[in-house]
């Protein structure tokens, strides 16, 4: 029984933890719009969720300092299935900077509709099985 409800939700969880990810990094591109260099950052949501479906599970990634100044960043648990990539550039700006706000906020809100709607999903998916085990 229980293998059977871990089975009915591991998509959605798979799919909430990886919009959770992207929004991060939507986040993290409209912060430095104006960092100059910056590049912006996504992943490629289909494929991450396909390998996270097919069992390529995350694992712990340790940060590297080069230089006595940098703060201990400890170990992050980082998703092997979501490969962070560059996003396309549009349109660069003069100082290197490839973040376009128009883009972000567009896929910042995008990506959360597509989150509530998983939450939502997993919550009918729930009510049903409730309904199923108490018999009504």
């Amino acid at each position: 029984m229980l293998n059977k409800l871990d089975a009915e939700l591991s998509f959605h969880q798979n799919a909430l933890r990886l919009r959770g990810q992207r929004q991060e990094l939507i986040a993290g591109n409209i912060a430095n719009a104006d960092t100059p260099h910056f590049k912006a950052r996504d992943i490629d949501f289909k494929t991450a969720l396909q390998n996270a479906n097919a069992g390529l599970a995350g694992e712990t990634v340790t940060a590297s300092k080069t230089s006595a100044m940098h703060l201990d960043a400890g170990s992050v648990n980082q998703d092997s299935s979501a490969k962070v990539l560059f996003r396309n550039i549009a349109q660069a700006n003069i100082d290197g900077n490839t973040v376009d706000m128009d883009v972000e906020r567009n896929q910042f809100v995008d990506n959360s509709i597509r989150y509530e709607a998983s939450l939502t999903m997993i919550n009918a998916q729930l009510k049903k099985m409730l309904a199923a085990i108490q018999g009504s």
